[in-house]
């Protein structure tokens, strides 16, 4: 596109073409208002990306204000590029979470690997070195060639950038549901290790100083990808395809070891990288965090295509570009640092006193508004709540216990269940040993990683059960955070604080928004209570895909369930403190901690027989959860505590079954009383199985107040559970487990 063809200010204003690019009437006229004229085209730009949803939050800042941010570990909250947490010895990590759903719905390799991309720089933009990648995946059922065909692309994104630029995948999760078909979830978290003073930030301080641009040449991918991002998709979204940008893990190799040299030199005073919204997000909120303007030359920025408009060259969002601000009169050393690396760094502009941005293009000024209107004075809207039908009816329900007649082949059914199956085939296309510091790899309740020169390692997880949020918002929102830190507990970990990806609908549909901020309520409680601040994250909303009524042909909106992703990282003090899910020596003796209530609306049990999730989901109460977490911790730390895992979907009987897959000759034979149904399937929660050494028995009793002994690890390989009267209710072998739950994928994808 030539300027010529650009509509000028009056054009844009009569024929409402801000309205293509993501402004409202009410909008523009704001933006006219702050700059006292029509802006033009590039202007018009720069406000309808700043402006968006992704990049300004104006929908959901009220509702992220909710969050506890603060905490005597936390180093750095919301805010940068990631948050950051103290773990002691002048060492610090730094995490985030981000979504690239709508790429990945029409371009799903690309859309997931610079997903991966995109948050692997905003850890390193804080002079943090990246060690562990995560992920949080939500497709349709595996039915459709189209499903399928996402599924496979957004693995094989994930692992090709993950495993070129040599970061460990080392956990995550994926769940399976109708919602999802239209709109698949693709959430990717990065976690660094940092010491404190190597700490950077985003800021261009410093009047003279010299904004350099580094990384990889501008194209047209990604121009208006943040805009995008807040839209429903629709039929008609194969259409955005150029808005998804092209990654390159190699030339972000490159640009993540030079960075990592950069924030030694004392040349350097800030550095941000070129994610949303691109070059004019990076350079709009360097400038308003400090209270400084600036200016640049556009024809300095480097550029792979021929005749770029300054729209295009400030909107693009192609990868692996980062945005620096250096002293005066030591451009020649960055120079010469990227040099190395076979990066271009190119001075493209200086930091002025009158807060505003003037862009300059072949010697003319084409846009000059005052950063902070880009950056802070972004409407902020207080949308209308409203709690939905579905709700109300769903609080009245008592769905009671389902009925089973053969308890065995329930259990298999339920392994078999691709939320609950293997995720071998995912996790078996991603390199997690690479840099050799992952001591639990995929598979277990969390990934583990040792900090090397030290005792100590991080656990990671990310976890949601969006159907429990859809029956209830607050309930569901305080199970994710609770779940997550079980996840953290039973792998030894004290849970330390928490990035957010909040994947919702429709923010302008009372009942969307009610979710939201029901959602955030529960959440905040929860971390509130386990002391995991929320340190960054991230908020994708649109979720929604367009879809035709079969017997009308009318166009409905089809939302994804709420689904409000937590990330979580823990802080294993010794190595030795290590806690796996799966069994370890004949003889041991099985507990559960927790008793289990007939709570099964939203579980796998009545999506397995029902096929619909619907009804109240399980209680929770925090200061229980808390409390077990607690004293399990310290059992383990005692070295008591030879496995741990929480029971979670599917019940107790999945719970044993999946301690037991991947152990050598090794079953169990466990008792439990009370009805069958509930004991062995209810998804009741703030609930663990363990094993203990049989001399330990007393001493673990003394540590947990609510362990049930119910039973042992056997050396037969079968699972035993057993009545109170020595009814058999499961007989099966590991194998017939093991080849259930390993199976279940690969099946479904052929």
């Amino acid at each position: 596109m030539s300027l010529l063809l650009e509509p000028n200010p009056s054009e844009i204003k009569s024929d409402k073409i801000y309205r293509e690019i993501g402004l409202t009437d009410e909008e523009f006229a704001m933006v006219e208002k702050i700059l006292g004229r029509t802006p033009n085209y590039t202007e018009t730009g720069l406000f309808a990306v700043m402006w968006s949803e992704h990049c300004s939050y104006k929908n959901s800042k009220p509702v992220l204000k909710k969050f506890p941010t603060k905490g005597e570990h936390v180093l750095q909250g919301p805010g940068e590029g990631a948050g950051i947490i103290d773990i002691g010895d002048g060492l610090a990590v730094a995490f985030k979470i981000e979504s690239h759903n709508h790429p990945s719905a029409i371009e799903p390799y690309q859309g997931a690997a610079t997903g991966v991309g995109g948050i692997i720089r905003d850890v390193f933009s804080m002079g943090a070195r990246p060690i562990a990648l995560l992920n949080s995946l939500r497709f349709g059922e595996l039915e459709t060639p189209r499903v399928k065909h996402l599924f496979k692309e957004v693995v094989a994104g994930i692992a090709g950038y993950g495993n070129c630029i040599g970061i460990p995948t080392v956990g995550g999760e994926v769940q399976f549901d109708p919602c999802y078909d239209g709109n698949p979830l693709v959430n990717a978290m990065c976690v660094g290790l940092i010491a404190h003073k190597d700490i950077q930030k985003g800021q261009a301080r410093g009047i003279g100083n010299t904004i350099m641009y580094v990384g990889a040449k501008t194209g047209r991918d990604g121009i208006h990808g943040a805009t995008f991002a807040s839209e429903q998709l629709s039929d008609q979204s194969d259409e955005k395809r150029p808005a998804v940008q092209v990654g390159d893990p190699f030339m972000e190799k490159l640009l993540l070891e030079a960075c990592l040299e950069l924030i030694h030199s004392d040349a350097l005073v800030g550095i941000q990288d070129m994610g949303a919204a691109g070059l004019i997000s990076s350079s709009s909120e360097m400038a308003s965090k400090a209270g400084v303007g600036l200016i640049m030359n556009l024809d300095d920025i480097p550029q792979r295509e021929t005749g770029m408009t300054p729209y295009e060259m400030m909107l693009s969002e192609s990868q692996e570009r980062m945005l620096i601000v250096v002293k005066k009169g030591r451009e020649q050393e960055i120079i010469d640092l990227f040099s190395k690396y076979q990066l271009e760094a190119v001075s493209v502009g200086t930091v002025t006193d009158d807060k505003m941005l003037k862009l300059y293009h072949h010697q003319e000024l084409v846009a000059e508004v005052p950063v902070d209107a880009l950056v802070e004075d972004a409407p902020v809207y207080h949308k209308p709540s409203r709690e939905p039908e579905y709700y109300q009816e769903f609080q009245q329900m008592d769905i009671g216990v389902p009925q089973i007649d053969n308890v065995t082949e329930t259990l298999l059914n339920l392994l078999k269940q691709p939320t609950i199956a293997s995720k071998e085939w995912v996790y078996s296309q991603y390199d997690y040993q690479v840099r050799t510091n992952t001591i639990v790899t995929p598979g277990s309740d969390a990934a583990v990683v040792r900090i090397r020169g030290t005792k100590k390692a991080l656990a990671l997880t990310t976890d949601c059960n969006s159907r429990y949020v859809y029956l209830d918002p607050e309930v569901g929102g305080k199970i994710a955070v609770a779940e997550a830190a079980r996840n953290l507990i039973c792998s030894g970990a004290q849970p330390l604080g928490v990035t957010d990806c909040l994947n919702f609908g429709n923010p302008e549909k009372p009942e969307i928004f009610w979710q939201l901020e029901k959602a955030a309520d529960g959440m905040s409680a929860a971390c509130l209570e386990l002391e995991t601040p929320v340190i960054g994250g991230n908020v994708s909303l649109y979720n929604e895909t367009l879809q035709r009524k079969a017997d009308t042909g009318e166009l409905e909106a089809q939302a994804i369930y709420p689904t409000p992703v937590v990330g979580m990282v823990g802080l294993i003090e010794d190595v030795n403190h290590i806690t796996t899910q799966t069994f370890k020596s004949a003889g041991d003796a099985i507990y559960i901690i927790g008793e289990a209530k007939a709570e099964f609306a939203g579980s796998e049990l009545q999506k397995l027989l029902t096929g619909t999730i619907k009804g109240k989901p399980p209680v929770i109460d925090l200061a229980i959860e808390a409390t077990r977490g607690k004293q399990l911790l310290e059992a383990i730390r005692a070295g008591i505590v030879a496995n741990a895992h929480d029971i979670a979907e599917g019940g107790l009987a999945v719970a044993l079954a999946e301690c037991l897959i991947g152990t050598e000759q090794l079953g169990a034979e466990v008792k439990v009383s009370g009805d069958a149904v509930i004991q062995l399937f209810s998804e009741t929660q703030s609930r663990y199985v363990v094993s203990i050494k049989q001399d330990d028995r007393e001493a673990f009793e003394q540590y947990v107040d609510d362990a049930i002994f119910i039973g042992t690890v056997t050396n037969k390989e079968e699972l035993i559970i057993k009545g109170e009267n020595e009814q058999i209710y499961v007989h099966v072998s590991k194998q017939e487990c093991e080849n259930a739950w390993k199976g279940a994928l690969p099946c479904l994808l052929k």
